[in-house]
């Protein structure tokens, strides 16, 4: 893998000089047009393919590459990052990050996740036994709560965002974060599930299913993805919005 990609690198100098040659590489302005794609499966082979504007990612590669932010007190920070980025629509963002919006982290410490709300305006009530980053607690939108994550209620019974990037069984995590779109202690929620070395995906349906059944004794409808996405490891995320 590592010698195709230094391959690749070096070919890509020619094959963009034929191509500008031929007209066929325009400028920044076209992004709106079709994309070209190489792939190489070894050092003589190769598919080649397009792709459109309204259908592939908006990213290099589709990999949503993000620059640590230096006051960040941990890089689980990118994973939230991503996910707010990658996950949730503009319209949802809108519904989401309001004025004066609150929210909850279970599994705050030390405030990677927590940095990512209130980087947004948002007051957060960050739940974890151990510390929370000074600078966080001197923006004054965070208030720490030392308790368990999983039998904590928000202050004044409901918050805009739960979070949850808490290390436990995914089953135990899903059933919890359920909880809380049931009872509507949160209106949203985006959350890690935490995978197993072993049946990986069946560990993830599962978890979904045991949501959907949850959320189906509500009134409410939501909108539920799930992804790995380039700044997890060993779990997915998953994003639930209420619909209004």
């Amino acid at each position: 893998g590592k010698q195709l990609a230094k391959f690749c690198r070096k070919f890509s100098v020619p094959l963009r000089q034929a191509l500008r040659k031929k007209g066929y590489l325009l400028g920044a302005e076209n992004i709106h047009k079709p994309l070209l794609h190489v792939f190489f499966t070894d050092f003589d082979s190769a598919y080649v393919g397009v792709s459109y504007p309204q259908s592939r990612a908006p990213f290099a590669n589709g990999i949503c590459r993000l620059k640590f932010p230096s006051a960040a007190p941990s890089r689980s920070t990118l994973k939230l990052e991503e996910a707010i980025k990658t996950m949730l629509s503009p319209e949802q963002y809108a519904t989401i990050f309001t004025d004066h919006a609150r929210a909850v982290d279970l599994g705050a410490c030390p405030g990677g996740w927590t940095y990512q709300l209130v980087s947004r305006d948002m007051h957060v009530e960050a739940v974890d036994n151990g510390d929370i980053d000074d600078a966080l607690m001197a923006t004054g939108q965070v208030m720490h709560q030392v308790a368990d994550g999983f039998t904590y209620k928000p202050l004044g019974g409901h918050v805009d965002l739960l979070v949850c990037d808490m290390i436990e069984q995914p089953d135990r995590v899903a059933r919890l974060m359920a909880t809380w779109l049931v009872k509507n202690y949160a209106s949203h929620a985006i959350f890690n599930l935490k995978l197993p070395m072993k049946k990986r995906y069946q560990c993830v349906a599962d978890a979904l299913a045991e949501i959907d059944q949850a959320l189906a004794q509500t009134k409410q409808s939501f909108s539920i993805q799930c992804r790995h996405l380039y700044h997890n490891r060993d779990e997915v995320t998953v994003v639930a919005v209420r619909q209004e």
